[in-house]
């Protein structure tokens, strides 16, 4: 019967495979084009939200073979699914058509406020206004909203590789920071915020504020830097899904979304409200989109995968994090986060005694600066990159040139945080 110790070790090097994985998804879809007779095969293992699940996957199979079915199964009932089970509701009902129609009419007319072309406007608002408010609405809300309404206005219109990395790069990052004005949206604040006493006042007063400044020089360098290109677009006024659905079914629409929002730490009350909606929806199915419950299926794939590929890396994480000072966990759990998600290691962080307040801000300040960095950093971003990736060449997002392009911002976030 094999150790736990060597679970462990097993469950590290097939979280390092994963992350290798993730990294080459774009090497899979080519290899789809030129052998088309396995083209399904390969798009199964270029989709970046089953990589994690996928690997889970084999490691489950993996434990029942060295350490026995009741292991394995134990293991993976011991895993907390709550994060997952409520990106998939969320993710399902912020992106229906009353929801998207509402918050585009309110960006719209937001944009005209502001004293520049419309297409410029919306664009700082998509990634200034709508990451600042996943504070209130949760970021993986937040990021569904962003994401489609760039996809919608400025990703289908054509523009360069380079806009679109770079606009994906700030919006994870924006969308990572911009959930900390509040105590219960970012998960890594989560993590902590009942076990260190941090309310919605104490994180406004450390970590709001600085945030907002980072979220406004990131959408104003960056929309500066493609002001051309923006300026070329023309904004579509067309009637709005908003004006086209009447006030009663998006009101009910809110209250899913508000509900949801409110028993996110209640899987099976979020699941009730995901499947009331679903049967709501279907009977007002003339008002409706088609629903994003494909997608927001892999993202939950991705995300549990995670937590169970994540849960067996304690060994190695806590004592790395443990090792360093507080100046240096901070600048620790910004590059840590590229490899693993941020809120397991403000959690790994709030199961030690004794932390001075400084290591316990430095810790968070790193993992949510970090969060933009790749894919697996912070929980909203596999919802991010499903949304938008079709519009990518070989319809991906190619790990390294996301990373690129996320590292200015986040040496932004960083500085914010540091030095504010």
């Amino acid at each position: 019967m094999a150790t736990a110790g060597t679970i462990e070790i097993i469950a590290a090097v097939l979280f390092g495979l994963a992350l290798v994985h993730t990294f080459s998804t774009r090497v899979f879809e080519r290899l789809a084009h030129r052998y088309p007779a396995h083209a399904g095969l390969f798009h199964l293992l270029g989709e970046v939200e089953v990589v994690f699940g996928l690997w889970a996957m084999g490691l489950f199979v993996v434990m029942i073979a060295v350490a026995g079915k009741s292991f394995a199964t134990d293991y993976v009932s011991s895993r907390s699914f709550v994060e997952p089970l409520f990106v998939f509701a969320i993710m399902v009902i912020a992106a229906s058509r009353p929801i998207m129609g509402l918050a585009a009419s309110l960006v719209k007319r937001l944009a005209r406020i502001i004293p520049l072309p419309d297409s410029i406007a919306l664009y700082m608002l998509c990634l200034g206004l709508l990451p600042l408010l996943g504070s209130f609405i949760t970021e993986p809300a937040a990021m569904t909203v962003a994401a489609l309404m760039l996809r919608d206005r400025f990703y289908a219109a054509g523009l360069s590789e380079r806009f679109k990395y770079a606009t994906i790069g700030v919006l994870f990052v924006n969308v990572s920071i911009g959930g900390v004005l509040t105590s219960y949206a970012a998960p890594p604040v989560l993590m902590v915020a009942s076990a260190w006493g941090w309310d919605t006042a104490y994180m406004a007063s450390h970590f709001g504020w600085k945030a907002a400044v980072a979220v406004l020089c990131n959408t104003s360098v960056l929309t500066w830097m493609f002001r051309r290109e923006l300026a070329g677009l023309t904004m579509k006024d067309a009637q709005s899904a908003a004006e086209a659905v009447p006030m009663r079914i998006t009101l009910v629409h809110l209250f899913f979304l508000a509900a949801t929002v409110y028993f996110a730490h209640y899987p099976v009350i979020c699941m009730g409200l995901l499947m009331a909606f679903i049967g709501f929806a279907h009977a007002y199915e003339r008002y409706q989109s088609r629903l994003m419950i494909n997608e927001a299926l892999l993202v939950a794939f991705f995300l549990s995968g995670l937590v169970v590929l994540g849960g067996l890396q304690e060994w190695w994480l806590r004592p790395l994090l443990m090792s360093m000072s507080q100046d240096a966990v901070f600048f620790g759990a910004t590059a840590l986060t590229a490899i693993t998600d941020n809120a397991a290691l403000t959690y790994l962080g709030s199961l030690v005694d004794g932390l001075s307040e400084g290591f316990k801000y430095a810790l968070v300040a790193g993992a949510v600066a970090g969060g933009g960095l790749t894919v697996i950093a912070n929980a909203p971003n596999p919802a991010g990159v499903s949304i938008l990736r079709s519009h990518f060449a070989d319809e991906s997002v190619a790990a390294l040139p996301m990373l690129c392009a996320a590292l200015p911002p986040t040496l932004v976030a960083m500085a914010a945080f540091w030095l504010l």
